[in-house]
C-alpha cells in the first residue's frame, strides 16, 4: 500500500494535495461536493488587512492553455475573514489551514500575520508578495531580494508559525528572491504564483482585462513552474510547495521530483471543481505502476 504522506515543517500532511489559493475561496461551494477532509491541507483566499473589492470588471479571460485572471486580491478583510470564514471552515474542514495573507506596506502583512498567527486552525502562513494584479503591493515586494527580505523578517517576528513566502516568477533570476527569503528566516517557499500576460481584443482594439494585464495560470504555465521548482529547491535548504499548472496525479509526481515538498492545485479548481479529489485518487494506482511505496521519496530525486 502507497504511503502519501508527506511532512511540511512539522505538520504531517496526508496527503502533498493542497487547493491553491484564489481558486478555493473559503471550501463552502467544494465541501458540498466531496468531503474537504482528504485533501493535505487548504491554501484558503487571500486575505488584506482592509476589504477589497478588486479590480474592475472584465478581469477574467481564458486564453490557449490557461486563463488571465486580475481579480486583485479581492476579500472581506482580515476582521470578516477570522470572524467568519474560519469559523465557518471548523465545520467543512478539520486539518491544519494555509493562510494567504497580503499587504500593501510591509506594516500590514505584520499585522495580517500576527492576527493569523492566533487562530489555531491556521497551521502555515503564506505570505504572498507576487500578486501582478495589484498597485503598489503585492509582486512590488517580490521583484528585489531585499523588499522580499524585509517582509518575510518582519513577519517572523510576530509569528511562531511556519512562514512559507509566495514566490513571483516575473523576475530574471528566481534563486536570489528564494536564497534572500531563507536568509532572512523563511521557513519555507511557495512558487510560481502566475506569469504577468495580456489578451487585446482585435474587434474593439482594447485590452480583454479592465485592468489591462493579468496573471496567467494553467497547463501552459507548468514546465516554466517545474523549472523555476528545480532551481529554488536546488538553491535552498527549505521545503518549497510547488504549484502552476497542475492538473493531475501525473503533474504532482513530476513537480515532487522537480523538489517539492507539497503541490498546489490552482486554476484546475476552476475548470473541474472535482480536480483535487480526481487527482488524490488517482495517487495510489499511479505511485505502484511507478514502483513508488512512499511518495516523500520522491522528492528532489532530479
Amino acid at each position: 500500500m502507497t504511503n502519501l504522506n508527506v511532512d511540511l515543517c512539522g505538520i504531517t500532511l496526508d496527503n502533498p494535495v493542497i487547493p491553491a489559493s484564489g481558486t478555493f475561496g473559503y471550501g463552502k461551494e467544494f465541501a458540498k461536493l466531496y468531503d474537504l477532509d482528504i485533501l493535505g491541507s487548504i491554501s484558503f483566499k487571500g486575505t488584506t488587512l482592509e476589504p477589497r473589492f478588486g479590480n474592475p470588471l472584465p478581469r477574467i479571460a481564458e486564453c490557449g492553455g490557461g486563463m488571465l485572471n486580475a481579480v486583485g486580491l479581492q476579500n472581506p478583510g482580515l476582521e470578516e475573514v477570522c470572524r467568519t470564514e474560519l469559523k465557518d471552515f471548523a465545520d467543512i474542514f478539520h486539518k491544519p489551514l494555509i493562510a494567504n495573507i497580503s499587504g500593501f506596506s510591509i506594516k500590514e502583512y505584520a499585522a495580517c500575520a500576527e492576527v493569523m498567527d492566533k487562530e489555531d486552525q491556521v497551521g502555515i502562513l503564506e505570505i504572498n508578495i507576487s500578486c501582478p494584479n495589484v498597485h503598489s503591493g503585492g509582486m512590488s515586494f517580490g521583484v528585489e531580494p531585499e523588499s522580499a527580505a524585509a517582509v518575510t523578517r518582519a513577519v517572523k517576528e510576530v509569528t511562531a508559525k511556519p512562514v512559507f513566502i509566495k514566490l513571483t516568477p516575473n523576475v530574471t533570476d528566481i534563486t536570489l528572491i528564494a536564497r534572500a527569503c531563507e536568509d532572512a528566516g523563511a521557513d519555507g517557499l511557495s512558487l510560481i504564483n502566475t506569469l504577468l500576460g495580456m489578451r487585446i481584443d482585435i474587434r474593439t482594439r482594447k485590452p480583454v482585462l479592465a485592468n489591462r494585464t493579468g496573471g496567467l495560470s494553467g497547463p501552459a504555465v507548468f514546465p516554466v513552474a517545474v523549472r523555476m521548482v528545480n532551481q529554488v529547491t536546488q538553491a535552498v535548504n527549505i521545503p518549497v510547495m510547488g504549484m502552476g499548472g497542475v492538473s493531475s496525479a501525473e503533474d504532482v509526481i513530476e513537480m515532487m521530483m522537480a523538489g517539492a515538498t507539497a503541490v498546489q492545485v490552482g486554476a484546475a479548481n476552476l475548470r473541474d471543481p472535482y480536480a483535487c479529489k480526481k487527482i488524490i485518487e488517482d495517487l495510489p494506482p499511479l505511485l505502484e505502476e511507478l514502483g513508488i511505496d512512499n511518495i516523500s521519496d520522491i522528492i528532489g530525486i532530479v
